[in-house]
């Protein structure tokens, strides 16, 4: 682990809770359009369209909320009313102004990295949310650099070591989504640090088991500390 210099923290659930909200709203919805079909078969929908809609709104809540409209328009067979259209919207501001609740151990990592590393935030998702998110969590004194990309793929990590000059195997991904976070950095030469949350979004699961030099699974993000 000598060569590490840039150890990079993906977001959203690794250093503060955020699927979890997705996840209620989508019950939500869920239990809203239950007139029109079963509430698993509405999760299924909204999944398909959800992921449909990536390549066009991109990841989260303001996508998520086009999707339920489209959704409930589609499954309603286009007799959704106004009101539930803006039941819809209520539920997307109302993830929007949720509080940021920072992960066990998040600050404490952060504080015996600091000035031993170069730390970076890497997290895909809508730019002004992940900003008005970073400014909540009050962490953004601790990274040298913001990372807020539309997708996180082998070019994004790619363009990202570029920027910071080092070479792949001086990077250190950090976060929970072995599809996002940890296959891509691999891919590339860099190290990866899976830290699972208890939630994860259909899209994002992957059943890959990993067998790499450069990988470890962690059941805490306190463990970093531990290998470095």
């Amino acid at each position: 682990m000598d060569q590490i210099k840039v150890i990079a923290f993906d977001a959203d659930d690794t250093l503060w809770v955020n699927e979890p909200y997705f996840r209620e709203t989508e019950d939500k919805f869920c239990e809203m359009m239950e007139d029109y079909l079963p509430q698993h078969s509405v999760s299924r929908e909204l999944l398909e369209t959800e992921i449909n809609n990536l390549a066009l709104y991109g990841y989260g809540i303001k996508s998520m909320t086009l999707s339920m409209i489209e959704a409930a328009i589609q499954m309603s067979d286009k007799t959704i009313g106004l009101e539930a259209v803006e039941k819809i919207i209520q539920f997307g501001k109302e993830m929007l102004d949720k509080p940021i609740e920072l992960l066990e151990g998040v600050e404490e990592v952060l504080q015996a990295l600091q000035g031993k590393y170069r730390l970076v935030m890497a997290t895909k998702g809508d730019l002004l949310d992940q900003e008005r998110k970073l400014l909540k969590s009050g962490l953004a004194n601790y990274f040298h650099h913001i990372e807020i990309v539309s997708e996180k793929k082998e070019p994004n990590y790619e363009r990202l070591i570029q920027h910071l000059d080092i070479p792949p195997q001086a990077f250190l991904m950090v976060g929970n989504s072995l599809k996002s976070d940890i296959m891509p950095v691999l891919n590339l030469g860099g190290h990866a640090f899976h830290v699972p949350y208890h939630t994860t979004w259909a899209y994002e699961k992957v059943d890959n088991t990993i067998d790499h030099l450069q990988f470890k699974q962690l059941s805490s993000i306190k463990d970093v500390i531990k290998y470095l």
